[in-house]
């Protein structure tokens, strides 16, 4: 006999069947959304998927709704990606809605323009905050695939143009339920790195579910926030995404991202030779006037060369004069003293002078002598100052020496 089961095991039993089948926990489905209600109170969402032969009841929990980049709203096609289960209580089929995203043109412009439309009210679309990229960076960040083709290019004409500048990879997912995720934590990263110079965020072309990713207000805001240059390169030149009007500088390509970011080394090389060659024309350019100037101006150059050498020699000479003129006065003075103590020696050895005092001078024979050389008889002749007298000696006395 067989076993007897309650509603609730049933229903349990159901749910386990759903929860241990792999394909039911990561289904993606896609359907019109009908009686969509958000609860304020809990944030919860509660709709209908629908298509044109069936109806599933859905479910989104305020943790994922938060993260919708976009109002979901009736008759929108969207892409559910989420998991298949049993409400127990009530034996209810749902679907468990983790990420959702519009799908057709219709419903996916409507979206983008929602968006477009809260952050450029924001302003975060403003010019103003856009930073400028660095002239000769030293390091660059990439945020992409580490296997896809836009890295490559990347690559390519980094290699090409500028080997020098360091390449830093973020890798990440560019499309799928993680690359939010990946490509904010990317873009978080490289820019808190003190090496990277400038960022670039990149994927290859694609179909426009699978550039949707880059239209995320959460990859907007990082960017946003991002402290250093971003380049946006998503997809090819026609597409444009969210990303592209927030990041510092969008490029239509990676390839072409690349090219923005770094110098050509080969064109920066021609004008630094064409600026080496303008600087020597210059110099001789400049070399010639001078030395025509110089030619021109050299007579007058010697002229004052010789009229400095002169005034230098005029007042040498002028020096010259005074000290001779000191030195002249002072020997003349000096000579002036001597000849007066010459003079007055002079005059106190003239025998004139001592007849003057009442002495007068002896001759004999017409020559002086002295009184000690006469002898009785001798005739002799006085010469006094007012008078002369002829005399003949009768005696002479001679006078003891009274040193004796």
């Amino acid at each position: 006999m067989r076993d007897i089961i309650d509603v609730s095991q049933l229903n349990r039993f159901a749910k386990s069947i759903l929860a241990a089948d792999d394909r039911m926990n990561d289904l993606i489905v896609c359907g019109e959304i009908t009686n969509f209600k958000r609860q304020y109170s809990s944030g919860h969402c509660y709709f209908t998927l629908r298509d044109e032969n069936s109806t599933v009841k859905c479910v989104m929990f305020s943790r994922s709704a938060r993260l919708l980049d976009f109002a979901p709203e009736d008759g929108m096609m969207v892409l559910a990606y989420g998991s298949a289960t049993i409400y127990e209580r009530d034996g209810a089929f749902q679907y468990y809605v983790d990420y959702m995203r519009p799908y057709g043109i219709g419903a996916a412009q409507k979206a983008f323009d929602q968006l477009k439309a809260k952050l450029e009210k924001e302003g975060l679309f403003d010019p103003s905050h856009k930073k400028p990229l660095p002239a000769m960076p030293s390091c660059i960040g990439v945020v992409t695939s580490a296997t896809g083709a836009a890295l490559q290019d990347i690559k390519n004409v980094l290699s090409r143009r500028w080997p020098s500048a360091l390449m830093l990879l973020a890798p990440v997912n560019v499309q799928g339920l993680e690359a939010e995720a990946q490509i904010v934590k990317g873009i978080q990263t490289l820019g808190k790195d003190k090496r990277t110079d400038v960022i670039i965020v990149a994927r290859g072309g694609g179909s426009r579910e699978d550039l949707w990713v880059f239209n995320s207000e959460k990859i907007a805001r990082a960017a946003f926030a991002c402290k250093k240059p971003l380049v946006s390169a998503v997809g090819h030149e026609i597409d444009y995404s969210i990303l592209d009007y927030v990041a510092d500088l969008r490029a239509p390509t990676p390839s072409a991202a690349a090219e923005l970011c770094v110098p050509d080394r080969k064109e920066l090389l021609q004008k630094i030779c064409k600026i080496q060659q303008n600087i020597q024309d210059c110099m001789q350019s400049r070399i010639g006037l001078c030395y025509n100037r110089l030619s021109w101006m050299q007579p007058e150059r010697q002229k004052a060369i010789l009229l400095q050498k002169l005034s230098v020699q005029q007042k040498q000479l002028q020096q010259m004069q005074v000290r001779c003129r000191e030195q002249m006065q002072t020997r003349a003075a000096q000579s002036a003293a001597r000849l007066a103590s010459a003079a007055h020696r002079a005059h106190s050895l003239n025998p004139y002078g001592v007849l003057a005092r009442g002495y007068a001078i002896v001759e004999k024979d017409g020559k002086p002598t002295k009184t000690d050389a006469l002898m009785p008889g001798d005739e002799i002749f006085l010469h006094g100052a007012s008078a002369n007298a002829s005399c003949t000696v009768k005696q002479v006395f001679p006078l003891e020496d009274e040193s004796k």
